[in-house]
């Protein structure tokens, strides 16, 4: 049976990679406390203690705006994480699956992004998540880099504070000039369980099919679940934030497509599973 090391596993992912997985492959989910990748000793360590046949880096600093006052310690476990990965993974030859993200782009073009279009994030999250597909793709070795966008699943997400905010409140404003999209952590784990399976190395991008901007995401979460709270439209400008996002971060599956893989649903199917699941 093959044996897959989780890190992050008390993440969105990192969770919905373990129900994926769950009774099918050895597994062993690693939470930060377990295994520090900003350690090269401790990654080291802990993957010649399990020798897995495939680790998956589902860890990650993700507090894009708490990430522009804090680089250093993004830049620790986004990109410095990410290398002393690949090179334990590298040493033990163990396949790499490493998780990235839309932010590696600026959003300045107005059709989807391929794999191989130029990065250039605009905010110290998509910069350390960069330099972390740099070094993973420097050190070499069996990787798979996946890039995916706006990630909900079990755990705090965009989803999960619309449906508080309907709670609270009898309107709330979301930003209407962003676009993405939104991605099932539940559809990103069952993708990554078939891919790491091929000898396919290099960079995916794999999200749920469609895009929307945050204001149509939270139009349709209100939707589904049967809530009354309006939302108003508003300008980046308007939400006073640190970091700069991507107004246009929409990801072409280009590569999964051609390796013959079946395109994730659309994001709106998707999302009323989740909702209609209770998974929030």
């Amino acid at each position: 049976m093959q044996k897959v090391l989780i890190t992050g596993a008390n993440g969105q992912l990192g969770r919905a990679l373990q129900r994926q997985l769950k009774n099918k492959l050895y597994l062993v989910p690693c939470n930060s406390s377990e295994l520090d990748i900003t350690s090269f000793t401790v990654c080291r360590k802990v993957i010649m203690e399990h020798r897995p046949d495939v680790v998956i880096n589902a860890a990650a600093y993700t507090n894009v705006e708490r990430a522009e006052e804090e680089p250093d310690a993004a830049f620790a476990v986004n990109a410095i994480g990410a290398h002393n990965l690949a090179l334990a993974c590298r040493e033990s030859d163990a396949k790499l699956v490493h998780i990235s993200t839309d932010y590696v782009f600026d959003g300045s073009k107005n059709v989807p992004y391929g794999e191989y279009d130029v990065p250039n994030p605009l905010s110290v999250y998509g910069k350390s998540k960069l330099w972390g597909e740099n070094l993973v793709r420097e050190i070499g070795g069996r990787f798979f880099i996946v890039r995916t966008s706006w990630l909900y699943g079990d755990g705090k997400n965009f989803v999960r504070t619309m449906l508080r905010l309907a709670g609270e409140r009898q309107e709330v404003a979301v930003v209407a000039d962003q676009q993405g999209s939104p991605t099932y952590a539940g559809d990103l784990a069952a993708f990554l369980e078939q891919l790491m399976q091929t000898e396919y190395f290099g960079t995916y991008h794999a999200t749920n099919a469609g895009s929307c901007t945050w204001y149509d995401f939270a139009r349709q979460i209100f939707a589904y679940a049967r809530k009354t709270t309006r939302v108003r439209p508003i300008k980046t400008e308007e939400y006073p934030v640190k970091a700069k996002r991507p107004r246009y971060s929409v990801l072409d599956n280009r590569i999964l497509r051609l390796r013959g893989f079946a395109p994730l649903r659309s994001w709106q199917e998707a999302l009323a599973e989740y909702i209609q699941n209770g998974l929030v």
